[in-house]
């Protein structure tokens, strides 16, 4: 695929930035600064390409330690080079036509912005279709491997449901490549030359959209659902939501455009409108669409699994309710929002940081089943009547959700280049960080990656090692999971007996794994006899 977009029409001269200190950057209109909480806030205006570019040499150190991330995060993945190579030549058949599903100002955008990526990963492929490729790396991971079928959790409210009647969303974008891929989160806010100005929370090098709002009060957010591998890449389920958001302004005007493309996943868009007050799931697979708009209602939760006719009865998707932990969390979020009568942005975001599971057991830190699994890519809560938008800083959903107003964001540009936030609407950052179980659940991530690559490489751990492994986070059966694993390695059977014992004990996040426990304990107690 040596395909590039026509740039003809195009002025393609590189944009001069100019560094004001080492947390603002402007090109002409377009601006990128670093606020006091940590979120990159980017301003680029123009046409396809202008955009492009302008992001490209705004975010440029950026962007290269973001692929840096990226695809050393492959390397831990794929260590030998022959079966790296095969991934090369697999991503080069895989997505040979995706520049097909691509709208070509999407595709002009992308080359813009690769513009300004490394050439070290050029081995991989040339700098634009690596672009295009990366578009898809949400899709491919989550067809190839469910990589990202972590939990995304959102919901919204409006009618009887919140304090004014009218429309409020919530979400968790809980797609994890590693701590360091969330470090750099950007708002961006995009004014096209064609469409409805936007914001949307990204990262460096992405210009599709996984959460954002536009100037009509028009919000999308994806949830992955239940997929079978596909035969080639289409549209990258991002590309539809930017469209969506760049070029409706309504639930019906979304709806035509998803209609319009072929993806290549199954996912949930859950668009919220202002126009409309409420908000609706459009489900989308590679063979059919639906959407689930329940009358009567002033409520819609979505975690990952479809809810309408075309699928619920769906092989895959009855699968996913079964063996995943997404009717977990849908029923978590039922319940926090029938103790919550009346929604706000606060108590929103409360239930977005939310760390227990049902009826408020611990599941200790880190668990799938949590609203809250301490690993979220963002947090992000809208108001869309108030063109309102609150956007976590890090870590995770923890940090100060940071509260912006399209309105004065796509007003008046000033001069000087200060944040967009308007900070007495801020939410404050969640008490957890300032307590010993989140400094014991950090130290736990650390010791928890060690244990694996002790049961790899089949190592002796010390008693010490185990037990304070298991201190740091006590509630979660993992951790005794794991150390049951290293007493059966051993064929020490009585040790790794209690160890599982103690795991069922726990909330389990999926069915197979609690069936994975049993299974040892059933090997134990005959090699006991």
């Amino acid at each position: 695929m040596r395909h590039k977009p026509d740039l003809s029409h195009y002025n393609s001269a590189k944009p001069i930035v100019i560094k004001k200190s080492d947390s603002v950057f402007v090109s002409g209109k377009n601006s990128l600064l670093k606020n006091k909480q940590g979120l990159w806030e980017l301003y680029a205006e123009g046409d396809p390409l202008e955009i492009g570019l302008n992001t490209g040499a705004l975010t440029d150190s950026l962007l290269k330690k973001q692929q840096k991330i990226f695809f050393s995060k492959i390397n831990d993945f794929i260590p030998s080079s022959f079966q790296q190579r095969l991934l090369r030549q697999f991503l080069r058949w895989y997505n040979r036509k995706l520049y097909l599903n691509v709208p070509e100002e999407y595709q002009t955008e992308i080359y813009g912005v690769s513009e300004y990526t490394s050439d070290e990963f050029n081995n991989i492929a040339p700098k634009y279709q690596r672009g295009l490729y990366l578009h898809g790396a949400h899709d491919i991971g989550h067809a190839l491997q469910d990589l990202a079928l972590v939990g995304c959790s959102s919901f919204a409210v409006w009618n009887e449901k919140t304090e004014d009647g009218s429309l409020i969303l919530g979400r968790n974008f809980d797609f994890y490549v590693n701590d360091a891929f969330a470090e750099n989160k950007i708002v961006a806010f995009i004014n096209p030359k064609e469409g409805n100005k936007f914001m949307m929370v990204t990262w460096p090098g992405m210009v599709g959209a996984v959460s954002g709002m536009n100037q009509e009060g028009l919000t999308v957010t994806i949830n992955a659902s239940k997929s079978k591998i596909p035969l080639i890449a289409k549209t990258p389920i991002s590309i539809v939501t930017r469209e969506i958001l760049q070029h409706a302004k309504n639930i019906d005007e979304a709806i035509a455009i998803a209609k319009k493309r072929k993806v290549f996943v199954s996912e949930s868009i859950m668009v919220g409108s202002a126009h409309d007050n409420k908000a609706v799931l459009i489900e989308v697979s590679p063979n059919k669409m639906d959407v689930y708009d329940v009358p009567n209602t002033d409520q819609l939760i979505c975690s990952n699994h479809f809810q309408g006719e075309a699928f619920k009865n769906d092989r895959r998707n009855q699968e996913q309710i079964l063996n995943s932990h997404s009717e977990y969390r849908y029923e978590r979020m039922q319940e926090l929002l029938s103790e919550n009568k009346k929604v706000n942005p606060e108590t929103a975001s409360e239930i977005l940081r939310n760390k227990n599971g049902l009826k408020n057991i611990e599941l200790g830190y880190g668990s799938e089943k949590a609203l809250n699994q301490l690993m979220a890519h963002h947090g992000i809560i809208f108001q869309p009547k108030e063109k309102r938008v609150w956007v976590s800083a890090n870590p995770y959903q923890l940090g100060e959700f940071v509260c912006y107003n399209l309105d004065s964001v796509f007003g008046e540009r000033k001069s000087d280049v200060e944040s967009f936030q308007i900070e007495n609407l801020n939410i404050a950052k969640d008490p957890f960080l300032e307590t010993t179980a989140f400094q014991n659940y950090k130290k736990f991530k650390i010791e928890d990656h060690k244990i694996d690559s002790f049961l790899d490489k089949k190592e002796t751990i010390s008693p010490e090692f185990l037990n304070n492994y298991q201190s740091l986070n006590p509630d979660y059966w993992v951790v005794y999971y794991k150390a049951g694993l290293y007493f059966y390695q051993k064929k020490e059977f009585k040790q790794a007996q209690l160890n599982f014992e103690k795991a069922l004990t726990k909330e389990i996040t999926t069915l197979p794994e609690k069936e994975q426990i049993e299974k040892y304990l059933k090997k134990i107690k005959r090699k006991l006899k």
